[in-house]
């Protein structure tokens, strides 16, 4: 599994935002089967930037309807990464 494939998308939100500004915490949609140290290596290939800690989060997919059809959203899974002080926060636009 590449980098690429490791992290999908950066997750824009509001708590995201929250969190990227007052704590110096990026938050990623990925692979579900990521580890943590194969995060903290994306992140930090991918940015050019140094990790101080990874947490995973791991979500169910709810049921969702459209008339009488009815199907399940895919498993997914959200990485809360920490950089280590000093470090420059990536803009996603820059990548």
């Amino acid at each position: 599994m590449t980098h690429y494939n490791v992290i999908r998308r950066p997750i824009v939100t509001e708590k995201g935002v929250t969190k990227k500004e007052a704590e110096q915490t990026l938050c990623f949609e990925v692979h579900p089967d990521a580890n943590k140290i194969m995060i903290k290596a994306a992140v930090e290939k991918i940015f050019k930037v140094k990790v101080a800690d990874v947490r995973t989060a791991s979500f169910e997919g709810k049921l969702r309807r459209r008339g009488r059809f009815s199907g399940y959203r895919p498993d997914w899974k959200k990485a809360y990464v920490r950089l280590k002080a000093g470090q420059k926060m990536p803009e996603y636009a820059e990548i």
